[in-house]
């Protein structure tokens, strides 16, 4: 998978933008019209956590708290995801971390299989209709705010407050998945994720449309953390931003001797990971990455991973919306 284009991030568009803006033009056209249409209703209410933009946001993190929410009411959620990477979902796979790797169902359901039942299915709607035989009472859909195929009972739209929704442009002059007014039309409510400036903006739309915000931070394991402090670490990381882990590192007091950053959900291969432990050696470091690559790299015990949780600065908040949604 490509890294996405500097250009994107900018707070204008630039010269590339304006090149590609024909194309995004008809991108946007289709999306919006897509997006539209309306979704088929199923026996379990869907909450479906995505964002407006290409790439990491936090949404597995955001997902992974609606689930703790859920079973601290008493209730059975399942997550639906595509499983992006993964060989499987042709037709809908429960995914079972004991034989499924990455190369199977993608890495982040097999974060999530930890928390809850994991569907994995291209059919959005065959994939739900599978979590609600097997008895969720919600289903928890990991991204897919552009996808109509499901009645969503409630959107929220997780937004990394550094980047926002970089030029603003859709694809491929920019990293929007559909327009913005498209998607602010079928979005109930935005978690911003940091404490960059590109968030105040969305904030500002976000009010413009009534829409609610929660504040979040992504906050490091504790445990792992404190193992790192004052450590000399090489850091790699494939994930849409890999510079946010390596400043988490940096703020948790570890000292970064090397980074190497790869795309979204890059597939390690052997001499990659060979490589990367044998120039941590060289360097007398610690190979670091996130759990989302750890879920990628199997059998490689010399490797550290720094798990991270979502932290609202309303948890009540957060949790009424929730509830709210539910009719609970």
């Amino acid at each position: 998978m490509m890294r996405a284009p500097a250009f994107w991030w900018t707070p204008r568009p630039g010269l590339f933008a304006w090149v590609l803006a024909p194309i995004s033009w008809i991108w946007g056209y289709v999306a919006g019209r897509r997006m539209a249409r309306h979704g088929e209703t199923i026996a379990a209410p869907v909450i479906c956590v995505g964002n407006f933009v290409v790439g990491g946001a936090g949404k597995t993190p955001v997902a992974l708290a609606i689930a703790e929410i859920l079973q601290g009411r008493g209730l059975k959620p399942a997550f639906l995801s595509r499983g992006h990477g993964g060989s499987l979902g042709a037709s809908p796979v429960l995914v079972d971390a004991s034989r499924h790797g990455a190369a199977d169902v993608g890495d982040e359901p097999l974060l999530l299989a930890r928390r809850a039942s994991t569907f994995v299915a291209r059919d959005r709607v065959a994939g739900a209709r599978a979590a609600a035989a097997a008895g969720a009472e919600a289903i928890i859909m990991d991204d897919g705010l552009q996808n109509p195929s499901l009645a969503k009972r409630l959107t929220v739209a997780v937004v990394d407050a550094d980047v926002g929704v970089g030029n603003g442009r859709c694809l491929p002059a920019g990293p929007l998945r559909a327009p913005l007014t498209a998607q602010w039309a079928r979005v109930d409510a935005v978690v911003l994720v940091g404490e960059g400036s590109a968030g105040d903006t969305v904030a500002l739309s976000a009010a413009a449309y009534g829409k609610p915000v929660f504040r979040a931070r992504l906050a490091p394991d504790p445990g792992v953390a404190v193992g790192l402090v004052g450590r000399k670490v090489l850091a790699f990381a494939g994930i849409g931003r890999p510079g946010k882990f390596f400043s988490t590192l940096v703020e948790i007091g570890a000292d970064i001797v090397a980074g190497f950053p790869f795309p979204d959900h890059h597939a390690y291969t052997r001499r990659d990971i060979d490589a990367l432990v044998a120039r941590a050696r060289e360097l007398e470091a610690i190979p670091v990455t996130t759990e989302k690559d750890a879920a990628r790299i199997a059998g490689r015990p010399e490797i550290r991973f720094l798990p991270v949780r979502i932290v609202f600065d309303d948890p009540a908040g957060f949790e009424s919306l929730i509830e709210s949604a539910l009719g609970r």
